[in-house]
């Protein structure tokens, strides 16, 4: 008989492993060098080098890294694209679609309007990027501490969402004074054509509090998005290993574990649409520009977990395998003798 109060709770957790069932099974045979724990908390591999100890500041710094990289890069790449977003969002008389509001734009402002905003873009979201990815790992295993190994294991995607919930809450605080600018830049004509020019009007105008006043907006975006886009990413990534790639991901090369990263992340950006991203450009027309949000985040999160992953592999930071249930969990529920 396995023990009820935590057959209960394995089994009624929405958030658990999916096809989860309690079953015996043979523990494998140790080699002779043995195998250290896989969970959440764990560092790299055995017979793999790192550069640091896994939940150091050096750990912590260069996650951050991969953030600025990952977000500030791909964002910047598709400011064309985000710019003729907005204006759909603000002026749909005049932008009839996508790619009227490129014609549009051209034709008012040369093939240089289609870069307007980039400077707030890549400053923005590269601060975006160090506090989402960066806080996201530091939020993953102060919670998974204290949770401790076994609910960790039990509530891992509970455990995804709270992180990336938190890290996102101070990253739209570091992002709201740029997004503010960038967009008074591209949906305002003759506002301002350079950050140099709008960043120092609107704070003549109306102080700080104009560089602030979109955070509540970007919460309600971003969030939601962020929790989407980091629990579908990891459940992903422990799918794949689990039933698609034909070996552990201890026996796969880098190359081969990057691709991995890059499918997981785009098959986690379904999670991300979200109408509530108009609402950091107008309150009005909530599902116009939907289309265009689709093409530039299915871009832009492969790209971005791809770019993030590697700068670990790069840098040679402890990258955890995908969790496994821990031994004395199994022991609990009689999954081993």
């Amino acid at each position: 008989m396995y023990p009820t109060t935590l057959t209960q709770i394995a089994r009624a957790n929405p958030f658990s492993a999916p096809l989860f069932t309690l079953q015996k099974v043979e523990e494998p045979l140790q080699s002779h060098k043995g195998q250290r724990s896989r969970r959440l908390a764990a560092a790299a591999t055995v017979d793999e080098e790192v550069s640091c100890e896994f939940g150091s500041s050096k750990y912590y710094a260069l996650c951050g890294f991969g953030g600025i990289l990952s977000c500030g890069l791909t964002h910047t790449a598709v400011v064309p694209l985000d710019l003729v977003k907005c204006r759909l969002q603000v002026n749909p008389d005049k932008y009839k679609s996508i790619g009227n509001g490129f014609a549009v734009t051209v034709r008012e402002d040369g093939v240089r309007g289609l870069a307007k905003g980039w400077a707030p873009t890549f400053i923005g979201y590269s601060m975006q990027g160090l506090c989402k990815f960066g806080f996201y790992e530091v939020f993953k295993i102060l919670y998974s501490d204290l949770l401790g190994e076994e609910n960790t294991y039990l509530w891992r995607t509970s455990l995804y969402l709270a992180a990336s919930a938190s890290a996102e809450f101070f990253a739209d605080i570091a992002l709201a004074p740029m997004e503010a600018a960038k967009v008074r830049i591209q949906t305002q004509p003759g506002y301002a054509n350079t950050l140099r020019e709008c960043a120092p009007k609107m704070y003549a105008e109306e102080g700080l509090w104009a560089f602030y006043k979109g955070v509540a907006p970007l919460w309600m975006r971003q969030i939601p998005y962020t929790m989407m886009k980091f629990a579908c990413f990891e459940r992903t990534v422990e799918m794949l290993y689990k039933y698609v790639v034909p070996k552990p991901r201890s026996e796969c090369s880098k190359p081969e574990q990057l691709v991995v990263t890059f499918v997981a992340g785009y098959i986690g950006e379904f999670g991300d649409v979200c109408p509530a991203d108009t609402f950091s450009c107008s309150m009005q027309s909530v599902w116009k520009g939907l289309f265009a949000r689709i093409i530039m985040i299915g871009t832009l999160t492969a790209l971005q977990w791809f770019i993030y992953d590697s700068v670990k592999v790069y840098f040679r930071l402890p990258r955890p395998p995908p969790p496994e249930m821990p031994e004395s969990l199994k022991k609990k529920l009689g999954l081993t003798e």
